[in-house]
């Protein structure tokens, strides 16, 4: 179910972006303006992510085999590590080189009022689009504060169109302060400037999601409450002493892989401990579905 809501928040995000990059580009040709042309390659850029994602998605999902014994979900936080690099490298890039060359070469701005309405028709789009990604994100986050939340999950897709949205709008925001300020005061500078603080703000944005997507990439831990609760499970099992080490790691939002360190009673039998890990095992896979993989190493003494 998780899957499928993160799909339908790429797919709606993708709608929206395909929608607002076309009126970008019309209204940029219409009225020469580097701010909106800008915002079209920022759109573009953001479509192309979002067909990386669904791709990424589609591959994070593959069964396991001989080659990859733990499956394919570290594939959507590759896809998604990609993804910041492409919103660093051309929707920063071609921004802040496009406002560059509108500030050396300042070219008066046509016909500002289509480029508000295309501006206002974008937010509107990228508002139903922010509401998708925010609805599922605040699904998983629980009790946790906004950006705590940020730092903590496991959603690559749905983290990365959130993050993707702010910057859209915000950088919509600076295009029509750009495009207003130069037709009110004549100045064209302004609408360069524009673009170049909107290539900054997609900087920030890439920084964030370069972050995020590399921790995942390079495997972090499950949620601690998580790692508690299976740290319970075990221990309360008859024939185990105690549990020396819970080690978790996600392989995709989805699928985490546990290995946990019991110390078994030194009087009881291998067959005894052989069912009692088929029970922790068991138990695990009833109450927590999202480990996909769970081994029990039997440990002696103190640790």
């Amino acid at each position: 179910m998780a899957g499928h809501a993160a799909n339908r928040v790429i797919l709606t995000a993708l709608a929206a972006n395909l929608g607002i990059a076309v009126a970008k580009f019309v209204a940029a040709g219409i009225t020469g303006s580097s701010a909106m042309i800008t915002e079209g390659v920022h759109s573009l850029v953001d479509s192309t992510n979002h067909v990386l994602l669904l791709y990424g998605t589609r591959r994070s999902k593959l069964p396991a085999n001989a080659t990859h014994p733990l499956g394919y979900g570290r594939e959507l936080y590759f896809w998604s590590f990609v993804v910041a690099i492409l919103v660093f490298s051309l929707g920063a890039g071609v921004s802040i080189y496009e406002g560059v060359l509108h500030l050396i070469y300042p070219e008066p701005t046509r016909d500002v009022l289509i480029a508000f309405v295309v501006l206002g028709v974008a937010v509107a789009l990228e508002v139903w689009s922010t509401h998708a990604a925010l609805k599922q994100f605040n699904a998983g986050r629980g009790r946790k504060g906004l950006f705590r939340a940020i730092r903590d999950t496991k959603d690559a897709p749905t983290l990365v169109v959130l993050l993707e949205n702010a910057g859209a709008i915000a950088g919509l925001v600076i295009a029509a302060i750009g495009i207003g300020l130069a037709e009110l005061t004549g100045n064209p500078l302004y609408d360069g400037a524009a673009s170049v603080l909107i290539g900054l703000v997609l900087a920030g944005t890439a920084v964030m999601l370069l972050v995020e997507a590399k921790g995942l990439l390079i495997g972090e831990a499950a949620d601690p409450e998580l790692v508690r609760a299976l740290h319970d499970c075990a221990v309360g099992h008859a024939g185990v002493v105690a549990v020396r080490e819970v080690l978790t790691i996600h392989h995709a939002p989805e699928m985490v892989v546990a290995v946990i360190s019991a110390d078994f009673e030194d009087t009881i039998s291998a067959r005894d401990v052989e069912q009692t890990v088929a029970d922790i095992e068991r138990a695990i896979a009833e109450r927590f579905p999202v480990v996909t993989r769970v081994y029990i190493r039997p440990v002696g003494g103190e640790p």
